[in-house]
């Protein structure tokens, strides 16, 4: 056989070297997960998050790796420097399976607020389309987790600047001289979405009247949840009052009333005298707070936080 020949012989190995099985779904989804949380491309991480988000789109959809794992590997994307990047990682969010997602409304909200308080107005806006996604699935365990009711609260403070008492709480912000169209229109949504989550902490408990099985249930039966006990703190690290679970309305309202109540009515009127989209939503959240905390009377007495205090 000739040197060419030969030579020929060895390139078409090379070509047949190749499988001509198809790859593994499973692994697929695995090197794709990996491409969309790590890959320094643009192009390469929404060209994967586009796979995934068709992967979990499909019926049946398809996630080997489970949500939680999932949104572990991706929420850091919402502080994503692309754009097209950040889009494509909220129609994923909005593919996940609302019963799944809910479980890691926790480190979701961690990574949603250090997107609203971003240096980029992009990044910051592309933020909001995330916490509306965390209401839509997870309003009820948002507002009770801890850090869930007052971190959100102070980051939307900061965001829209109303200040808070600089003495009591060790920052404020200053105060918004003029609007720009854009900066209305996206104090607008902002508002809009603190209508939202106020409404979901704030409104009216029906509680349920139990049968007598489950009444003697909650006597003698063991709890279903993992964690019956969380509220409670008693194996972890002693909380302050931001990193606080609050899980009725009761506790909501007298905190934010302590906290929040008054910079918020004030950013509320100042807004109003601007008009506009933002000045509707500002009429908006005000009848929030209305029916929120209309029926809120402040105690003279000492609360959980003064007792704590005391320890």
């Amino acid at each position: 056989m000739g040197s060419s020949a030969r030579k020929k012989q060895e390139k078409k190995k090379d070509f047949q070297s190749l499988s001509t099985v198809a790859p593994d779904v499973v692994q697929q989804f695995k090197h794709n997960l990996s491409l969309a949380s790590s890959s320094r491309s643009d192009k390469q991480r929404r060209d994967a998050l586009a796979y995934l988000t068709s992967q979990l789109s499909s019926h049946p959809p398809v996630n080997p790796v489970g949500t939680n794992i999932l949104l572990s590997k991706l929420l850091p994307l919402i502080s994503d420097s692309s754009t097209p990047v950040r889009s494509q990682l909220l129609k994923l969010l909005r593919a996940l399976p609302e019963e799944e997602a809910k479980h890691s409304t926790e480190q979701a909200i961690m990574f949603i607020r250090a997107g609203m308080t971003h240096l980029s107005a992009d990044i910051s806006g592309d933020s909001l389309g995330v916490m509306e996604w965390l209401l839509d699935v997870a309003e009820d365990e948002l507002v009770t987790i801890p850090g869930g009711w007052v971190k959100t609260l102070s980051t939307f403070c900061v965001t829209m600047g109303w200040s808070l008492s600089s003495a009591a709480h060790g920052w404020t912000s200053a105060a918004r001289s003029s609007l720009r169209a854009k900066d209305a229109q996206t104090l607008a949504r902002q508002i809009s979405i603190l209508s939202r989550f106020l409404q979901a902490g704030l409104r009216s408990e029906t509680a349920a009247v139990p049968s007598s099985e489950e009444y003697w249930d909650s006597f003698y039966g063991l709890p279903r949840s993992s964690n019956a006990f969380e509220y409670l703190n008693l194996f972890g690290s002693r909380r302050d009052e931001e990193g606080e679970m609050y899980p009725n309305r009761e506790a909501r309202q007298q905190v934010f009333y302590r906290r929040f109540f008054e910079p918020v009515t004030k950013g509320i009127e100042k807004v109003k005298k601007e008009g506009g989209a933002a000045g509707r939503a500002a009429v908006g959240l005000d009848q929030v707070l209305k029916n929120g905390m209309g029926d809120y009377a402040a105690s003279a007495g000492m609360d959980a936080q003064d007792l704590l205090n005391l320890w």
